[in-house]
Formats: structure tokens, C-alpha cells, sequence
């Protein structure tokens, strides 16, 4: 894959984005729904290293080279949400620019005891901000998390 060439797209995206927004002022035009997940899952593939897999497995979107399957999710918000625990998360926060920081790489459990003892909510997806996923990035040592190659 030619990454240089990648980013500029996806680059290419938000600018598209920005002047949409100049353009009607007050209407945003902000990427969402299955665009920012593909976008995110392909930025972090790339960038971690990762085999992407078939759309649409529960729990996982990449393989990591030790074998870890990981789920990956990504956000232009202060919050995502979750179906399941999977085994292993990266969680992203997309930039107007295209470039992304990492929220959150480690063991899904760490996510979803957040929500033990909490009543399933009507959609199936509990919600988490970011700034809590910042804090238990805190817990997970260096050596157990996902080396960012890129």
C-alpha cells in the first residue's frame, strides 16, 4: 500500500469537509457513521501494522502480527460506544486534518468493566468518553499494548 498516497486522500477528505463547511456556514458536514469507522480502521491498520479482516466480525476488525485480534474504533467526537468486549481495542480520535491520536490500546476488559452491574441500554451500545478512556490507557503498561509502526 502506498501510505504517502493514503494519507493524502484521506486528507483530501477533511479538506472537502472545511470548505463545505465555509461554504454554508453553520451546516456541518462532519464524516460519520460507516466513513469515519472504515477511515479509522484503515488508519490504524496502517499505522499499527495490522491485517485488516472481513467487515462485520463481532469483536474484532484487524489482526496484529502476534495474533492478537483487535477491534478498532474511531471517533471525531469526545465519546464512542460498545456492543461487546472484544479481546484487544485501538481507539482513535480522528482530526480535521486526517491525522489521529490514540485514545486508548490495550485489553478490552479494561473498557468493559466500566459497565459491570449496568442495565444494557435500549440501543446495545454503552457509551464512554474519551477522557475516561484516557485515564485507563493510563493503567495499561507500555509492554501490553500495540507498537504504532507509522
Amino acid at each position: 500500500m502506498d501510505h504517502s498516497q493514503f494519507n493524502k486522500l484521506v486528507s483530501e477528505i477533511y479538506s472537502i469537509v472545511r470548505q463545505l463547511e465555509e461554504m454554508f456556514p453553520g451546516r456541518p458536514f462532519t464524516p460519520d457513521g460507516h466513513l469515519v469507522g472504515s477511515l479509522g480502521e484503515c488508519l490504524v491498520a496502517d499505522a499499527y501494522g495490522l491485517e485488516l479482516m472481513p467487515p462485520s466480525n463481532l469483536g474484532f476488525d484487524a489482526k496484529a502480527p502476534d495474533g492478537r485480534l483487535v477491534e478498532i474504533k474511531a471517533t471525531q467526537t469526545q465519546r464512542v460506544a460498545f456492543r461487546s468486549c472484544p479481546n484487544f481495542f485501538i481507539i482513535i480520535r480522528i482530526h480535521l486534518d486526517g491525522s489521529f491520536d490514540e485514545v486508548l490500546n490495550g485489553p478490552g476488559d479494561i473498557i468493559w468493566n466500566c459497565f459491570k452491574n449496568k442495565q444494557i441500554p435500549r440501543n446495545g451500545q454503552f457509551q464512554i468518553a474519551l477522557s475516561q478512556l484516557a485515564m485507563l490507557q493510563l493503567a495499561v503498561p507500555a509492554e501490553e499494548r500495540i507498537p504504532r509502526m507509522l
